[in-house]
């Protein structure tokens, strides 16, 4: 076991993966749950009982989707688009509500046409106000977060103090450096994520969402937390399956029209013969310097002036 020091009391680290022991503790190192809201998402947990894309209300693509948090239950849909559209063009939203009563449940999901628009609205949203209420946002941790078991069965992240039911590791209430030694084989054993000795961050930081795999941009804002990659859930019609069958097709294509080029050259052989590699061979050259005319070789002047002189003085002697 080893724990931590003086060097990181103001240090925090965030949750990549839910368990719901860790999400109970404070500095994510405890290792039996200590409410019955957590026992209750551990049997979630363990027995495989939520099921993160058995939602059908939640569809579009959740790189580009905001989890939208403490919504005043007066807040309608209309209002909370005006608010969101300030930082990108919203796609879709959904203001969840009570299937019974119909009032708000005081959360939404707010989709955006772009991953960079969410982005920017994930920082810049945050802690804003809608309707005289302080909101908070989140990325959609329900189908990207590995493990997650939401706040009705017991899990979920952050929470109030008077709920006496807080959950760490999130945005809101990060996990704390741990001031103590980590019991690293029990955690290892229940599959509990390790603190990142050493490589804690301070609260002004701001933990990056997940990106998609060979996302070009991983490399850029590297003030973002690069935690523990995840490769996205792939489904039929999603957005890499398309990008995918894009890239096949150009392949058959580009090989096809490589086929055609091989067999028009190979008929062309076959019915001219060494003619056609002639006829190649000097359109290939053409526009090279070609080889200059050969010209019969013609006298200098003077010695023609000679010869026609001496043609004259023999003409007047045969005379």
């Amino acid at each position: 076991m080893s724990g931590g020091g003086n060097n990181v009391v103001n240090k925090v680290f965030y949750a990549t993966s839910y368990h719901p022991i860790q999400a109970g503790s404070i500095d994510g190192t405890d290792v039996a749950p200590h409410d019955n809201g957590v026992r209750r998402a551990l049997l979630c947990y363990n027995a495989g009982l939520y099921d993160p894309f058995g939602d059908s209300k939640a569809a579009g693509d959740p790189y580009c989707t905001l989890f939208v948090g403490r919504i005043s239950h007066l807040t309608t849909e209309d209002t909370l688009r005006e608010a969101m559209s300030k930082h990108g063009k919203v796609k879709s939203l959904r203001l969840v509500r009570h299937i019974v009563t119909g009032a708000s449940r005081g959360y939404a999901f707010v989709e955006y046409e772009t991953e960079k628009e969410m982005r920017r609205a994930y920082e810049d949203a945050h802690h804003s106000f809608i309707d005289g209420r302080e909101i908070i946002v989140d990325y959609n941790r329900q189908q990207l977060m590995p493990g997650w078991i939401p706040r009705r069965l017991g899990g979920g992240l952050g929470g109030r103090k008077e709920s006496g039911q807080l959950r760490f590791g999130g945005r809101e209430r990060p996990f704390r450096a741990p001031l103590r030694p980590i019991p690293h084989e029990d955690l290892k054993k229940l599959g509990i994520q390790l603190p990142p000795e050493g490589r804690y961050m301070s609260r002004t930081q701001i933990p990056s969402p997940p990106r998609r795999k060979g996302c070009v941009s991983d490399r850029e804002e590297g003030y973002y937390y690069r935690g523990e990659e995840r490769s996205p859930v792939k489904r039929e019609g999603s957005y890499h399956s398309h990008r995918e069958s894009e890239s096949a097709h150009r392949r058959r294509n580009k090989d096809k029209e490589e086929r055609s080029r091989i067999e028009s050259r190979s008929d062309r052989k076959d019915r001219y013969g060494d003619k056609e590699d002639v006829s190649g061979s000097k359109r290939s050259n053409h526009g090279e310097e070609r080889p200059h005319k050969r010209h019969k070789h013609r006298r200098p002047l003077h010695h023609r002036r000679s010869s026609s002189r001496d043609h004259h003085h023999s003409s007047d002697l045969d005379t």
